[in-house]
């Protein structure tokens, strides 16, 4: 099949699968003499792995092992385990920064209740007031999920 059809099929955008060949988890299909790529069933259920893990929030470099560990099929899956569980820490971690981030947004809103100028926004104020803080702060300021 051709990419269009591939990307029809595994819902995938064409940039995303090209992306995916550049990243090395997609090996290259075979070409036409035309110079079309030309892709295999197996492709297309690589695609879909790599589309799954990358749903349940994986990095390139997880489902890169979690590929190679699949292409070894007689291997133990210990490592497969380890790797679950690092992402499943990984993945409560930022959970729970979530749930803070949540907290914050929420206490910025009840400072203000109505409809004011934007001078007098409680809002905006809170969000001057962090921001002073956090300048002041070692850690300067924190986004949960994103500093690290």
């Amino acid at each position: 099949m051709k990419i269009g059809e591939l990307s029809s099929v595994a819902a995938t955008p064409i940039e995303t699968i090209r992306f995916y060949e550049r990243e090395g988890l997609l090996p290259a299909p075979a070409r036409t003499a035309g110079n079309f790529r030309i892709y295999e069933a197996a492709h297309l259920d690589r695609l879909q792995m790599i589309r799954y893990c990358r749903s349940l929030d994986m990095s390139l470099d997880e489902v890169r092992a979690l590929l190679s560990f699949r292409d070894k099929p007689a291997a133990a899956c210990g490592d497969v385990n380890v790797l679950l569980d690092r992402h499943i820490q990984h993945v409560s971690t930022r959970i729970e920064e979530l749930g803070l981030l949540e907290r914050q947004l929420m206490d910025l809103r009840r400072q203000c209740g109505d409809e004011r100028t934007a001078q007098d926004c409680g809002i905006l104020a809170g969000m001057k007031e962090a921001a002073l803080e956090s300048s002041h702060s070692p850690e300067g300021v924190r986004r949960p999920g994103r500093d690290h």
